[in-house]
């Protein structure tokens, strides 16, 4: 079986925000605490949203053994399926040619090593920014908070696909990355990216 394979330096234009949920049960936990048994519990995620109850948490970055801040592999593949999606609608691109597009990247692209190890110049710093929803009640405003790694913080990777195809598509999807960029909040900026190839 023919491989492509391609080894990435990946350098942060912008800072990236983490999105790992501080509480993995956070939205349990909170509703739990607002309401007096399990029937009212399921009334207030459906009342209120898993997502906004989500919001009450930091976001966070994964941590490997060592206590680092890491991306993991499929991040970066879910990056690439955000990627694919938007870049489907540009006429004439590579994405726009590939019909089952998150099957084919699940099953012929592949990301290494699993957890991905950020290099950052300083610290990690938060981020907080007000979130906003129409509901039916109006307009609603909740605060979100997210650990940042800042601008100039590199992640090593390689990537293989398993078709010419995927390979180029992985190719367009990171070209994007950097008008796009990855992580939280992505639609202001934060996570966007250029990369160089180093082997």
């Amino acid at each position: 079986m023919e491989k492509h394979e391609m080894k990435i330096r990946i350098t942060f234009m912008e800072e990236l925000l983490g999105t790992a949920s501080a509480n993995p049960d956070i939205h349990r936990e909170y509703i739990a605490s607002k309401a007096p048994d399990a029937e009212s519990i399921e009334e207030e995620v459906e009342a209120i949203g898993v997502d906004a109850t989500l919001e009450k948490s930091m976001t966070v970055f994964p941590r490997n053994e060592a206590g680092q801040p890491i991306l993991f592999d499929y991040q970066v593949k879910g990056f690439f399926k955000d990627s694919a999606a938007a870049l489907r609608k540009v006429p004439g691109s590579k994405a726009s040619k590939v019909k089952a597009y998150k099957k084919e990247i699940d099953g012929l692209l592949f990301v290494f090593p699993r957890m991905i190890p950020l290099d950052m110049p300083s610290p990690l710093t938060t981020c907080s920014r007000p979130l906003r929803a129409q509901t039916a009640q109006g307009e609603r405003i909740a605060l979100s908070t997210s650990e940042a790694a800042p601008a100039g913080t590199t992640v090593e990777l390689t990537i293989q696909a398993l078709t010419k195809d995927m390979f180029d598509l992985a190719k367009e999807c990171l070209d994007y990355g950097t008008l796009r960029g990855i992580g939280q909040w992505r639609n202001s900026g934060k996570g966007r990216f250029e990369y160089e190839v180093i082997g």
